[in-house]
């Protein structure tokens, strides 16, 4: 009976120290794979750990791998079968000696053991790219995108690559309607580009073309720097819903929507306030601290000579705290400016030259020697064509 009872204390023992000893092994194995080897050098977890640095620095340093880690890596694979690095491995091996569907199945092998690897999912991306099947690989980069810490807005750049081959259009629009929430991040992204024009208006959902969809205002703003003004409008006119006609958008200002840059912009800062009122007014305070524009809008004029006319009610506190001007798109000075006082009192006549195809009409503060608030309200706002343009 003692002899038994010693066996069994030695046995369990045994079995602790083994427990005991791949914990340890499994806990230093990622992190310090040399000291893990000391303690178990055949242990899976170490031949992974150690045949994974010793590929990174073979490729840091430009150098050929050693068949002898490969081989190290197969027997972890033997050993440990659900672990996916092996066939990571296996996958990247297979790349460089030219054989692309012997990496793909591996590649997959390694998603199917662990479906939560980064490495996996961007290997099965960057495979599915080569091979020519888009759908697949943007599939990928939507588990990188909910794997990765940064999420959708980590992998909206690379989604966005696709969309410079029309053939993948389809699938980006496959892509969008089964991950949600994918479809703005990577259309802003492509709005930073005017030329990503007709691929944005490609796989957008229909329903997405909003007056506040967010890449709207970005893809705008692209097409005016670039110079594209008639495009810009005509996108502008069609997802916001515009009435067309007219020297100037909503010169009641009553319609807050579709947004700027063809409709009024409102300042809200330190400068002052711009507002709509109702009974088509605006009111704007200018509180004397900061020079600055309180209302603008993006205008399309052909050359020709124009008049505004227009009432207010207040009166600025000197004659040049608050003034109209209009300058074309793209230069810092003004064609023409008026104070506020004058344009309602006696009207403003300009005239835009040829080489301004787009201008902008600005209702400005301009701060005096002491810091004073000047408010007025303005009604009847008319813009026409004046002169040989009427």
């Amino acid at each position: 009976m003692i002899v038994r009872r010693l066996i069994v204390i030695a046995v369990a023992l045994l079995l602790a120290v083994q427990v005991v000893r791949d914990a340890a092994v499994e806990a230093l194995a990622p992190l310090h794979p040399a000291s893990a080897a000391k303690v178990w050098a055949t242990h899976p977890a170490v031949e992974i750990s150690l045949g994974m640095t010793q590929i990174g620095t073979a490729a840091r340093e430009r150098k050929s791998i050693d068949p002898r880690t490969f081989a190290m890596i197969d027997d972890a694979a033997a050993k440990s079968p659900l672990a996916p690095e092996p066939f990571l491995v296996r996958g990247v091996q297979a790349q460089t000696n030219g054989d692309a569907k012997v990496a793909g199945r591996a590649f997959v092998a390694a998603q199917k053991r662990d479906p939560r690897s980064l490495p996996a999912a961007y290997f099965l991306a960057d495979y599915y790219a080569r091979s020519g099947q888009a759908l697949q690989g943007l599939q990928q980069i939507a588990v990188l995108a909910r794997l990765s810490p940064g999420g959708i807005t980590t992998v909206a750049p690379f989604i966005a690559t696709y969309a410079k081959d029309r053939a993948n259009w389809p699938a980006m629009r496959a892509l969008f309607e089964s991950q949600e929430g994918l479809e703005n991040s990577v259309l802003s992204v492509l709005a930073r580009d005017p030329a990503n024009t007709d691929a944005i208006l490609a796989v957008a959902d229909p329903n997405h073309r909003q007056p506040d969809s967010p890449w709207l205002p970005t893809l705008l703003g692209s097409l005016v720097a670039n110079g594209d003004y008639q495009r810009a409008h005509a996108l502008w006119s069609s997802i916001g819903g515009a009435r067309a006609g007219g020297l100037i958008y909503d010169p009641g200002f009553s319609s807050p929507d579709p947004a700027a840059p063809f409709n009024w912009s409102f300042a809200t800062g330190t400068t002052g306030l711009a507002e709509r009122q109702p009974g088509n007014r605006l009111h704007a305070i200018f509180y004397g601290n900061d020079d600055g524009v309180l209302a603008s809008e993006l205008v399309l004029l052909p050359p020709g000579t124009y008049r505004v006319m227009m009432q207010i009610v207040g009166q600025p506190v000197h004659p040049e705290a608050l003034s109209w001007s209009i300058r074309c798109d793209k230069s810092q000075e003004s064609i023409s400016s008026i104070a506020i006082a004058d344009a309602a009192s006696r009207g403003w006549t300009f005239q835009v030259p040829t080489n301004c195809p787009a201008q902008w009409l600005e209702l400005s503060g301009r701060s005096g020697d002491i810091a004073q608030q000047s408010e007025v309200t303005i009604t009847g706002f008319k813009l026409t064509r004046a002169g040989g343009n009427a």
